[in-house]
């Protein structure tokens, strides 16, 4: 919470009240004026009684002795919050009561909002600006208006005020609290409590007898011949595997789709999926990269340590500039030591980034498992699918349509070198990402 501590003398000014007052008294006095020239007077007094009427106006509005601006200090990127604020005052009477904030605009959109207040008794009045956070990194709330109004409306009084109170704005973890993920987490057998996850991968864990409807593909046949009954191996799926999420943080995955940039949409579902995987026992780092690469978080093994994740998340930034995904995905793969599941978040606008994202992909194919993961254009696909209404329109949906093939054709190629892709909404990328990444663990691939 910080609170601003107010001039002991604030400025006057005139309310929208007190401006159509004036324009409504300007042609009454210039009538006079024209009309009887010799009752010129009578236009300045109307001047001199609209100036009294708004300074004593003002002057029965009363004196404001504090004003608290409360706002969290940790909040989410895309995630509705609110900043509260609280105005008291000593004596007088008030038609109305407002606040203006400024701050960056990963805040407030524009960087500026600005609320009425509401009443809570004589001298108290309280409201509150609700704002979504655009971006993750740490933003200011930089300055503070308090203004309030007499009881005709015409004269108010302001401060102003420097707030100087930092917000960190912090990666998206809603899809980690989602009531259909955390039940997930208690009764499957990624729980609380880490269970052996039979019937499926390439540990043998035990022989069990063999029963109607066991794959007849795991039966032991040596061991059955021995005891002269069936038994089937009980497989157990690999932990300790390691997963690296490598974002590109160029210019593309910063362009903004549904009001928040992609590369936060990523991270949100990266980190869910991180959550998941560290429950199941395996090994996760992070890795990000632009023109150059930018972070490498150590593995974390522990799902205790997944705040540590969150916060090297915080520290992956935007970048107005092409990826280079030479130099990265060749420096990532120098630095594993063993088979990993590499889990790329990309997108790409022209054909030439396509190709060497896609050379640079294939590289890492020959010793690791590759997922690619990237979110659906739905303005191209609005786009391309509209009913043309004119010559514009149909250029539009024309072109639109050719950069869906070409996104298409560098997708079919990535499946063509083994790559597992991913292409959904964005708000169904993080389950879809869950998805796969359990179905790959289930099949032992990444080991």
């Amino acid at each position: 919470m910080a609170t601003a501590p107010l001039r002991l003398r604030a400025r006057v000014v005139p309310t929208a009240r007190a401006a159509a007052l004036v324009v409504v008294a300007a042609p009454v006095a210039v009538l006079i004026a024209a009309l009887a020239p010799e009752a010129w007077v009578v236009a300045p007094l109307i001047g001199a009684a609209v100036l009294g009427l708004i300074l004593l106006d003002a002057a029965l509005t009363g004196r404001a002795i504090r004003l608290d601006v409360t706002a969290p200090g940790d909040v989410e990127v895309g995630q509705d919050e609110r900043i509260l604020l609280d105005a008291a005052f000593a004596g007088g009477r008030r038609s109305s009561v407002s606040a203006a904030l400024s701050s960056d605009t990963r805040l407030l959109a524009g960087g500026r909002a600005e609320r009425d207040l509401t009443a809570t008794d004589g001298q108290h009045w309280q409201g509150e600006v609700a704002y979504v956070p655009s971006r993750r990194g740490t933003g200011l709330l930089e300055h503070v208006w308090l203004r309030w109004a007499g009881p005709l409306g015409l004269g108010a009084r302001q401060v102003a005020r420097e707030v100087g109170q930092t917000v960190r704005v912090l990666p998206n973890l809603s899809l980690t609290r989602s009531p259909t993920l955390q039940t997930f987490l208690k009764d499957a057998q990624f729980g609380l409590i880490a269970r052996r996850i039979r019937g499926e991968g390439t540990m043998f864990e035990a022989l069990a007898e063999y029963q109607p409807g066991m794959d007849r593909r795991r039966i032991d046949w040596k061991a059955s011949a021995r005891h002269a009954h069936l038994y089937a191996k009980e497989m157990e799926a690999e932990r300790n595997n390691q997963i690296v999420f490598a974002f590109d943080c160029g210019q593309a995955m910063c362009e903004p789709v549904a009001g928040m940039a992609r590369i936060d949409r990523a991270v949100s579902a990266a980190l869910a999926t991180s959550y998941v995987a560290l429950k199941g026992g395996d090994r996760v780092a992070l890795f990000g990269f632009a023109a150059r690469p930018e972070v490498f978080t150590p593995f974390v093994s522990d799902a205790r340590d997944f705040p540590r994740l969150q916060s090297a998340a915080a520290l992956l930034d935007y970048h107005a500039q092409e990826p280079n995904f030479t130099l990265a995905l060749a420096t990532l793969a120098g630095r594993l030591q063993r088979r990993s599941l590499i889990v790329v978040f990309s997108d790409f606008t022209d054909p030439t980034s396509a190709q060497l994202m896609i050379e640079s992909i294939g590289r890492l194919t020959q010793r690791h498992l590759v997922l690619f993961v990237t979110m659906a254009d739905a303005e191209l696909d609005d786009l391309a699918t509209q009913p043309p209404a004119d010559m514009q329109s149909l250029a539009m949906a024309a072109t639109a349509d050719a950069l869906l093939r070409q996104r298409a054709l560098v997708l079919s190629r990535l499946r063509q070198l083994g790559v597992d892709v991913i292409e959904a909404a964005h708000d169904r990328i993080g389950m879809r990402l869950i998805d796969t990444y359990l179905s790959i663990k289930r099949k032992g691939a990444i080991g």
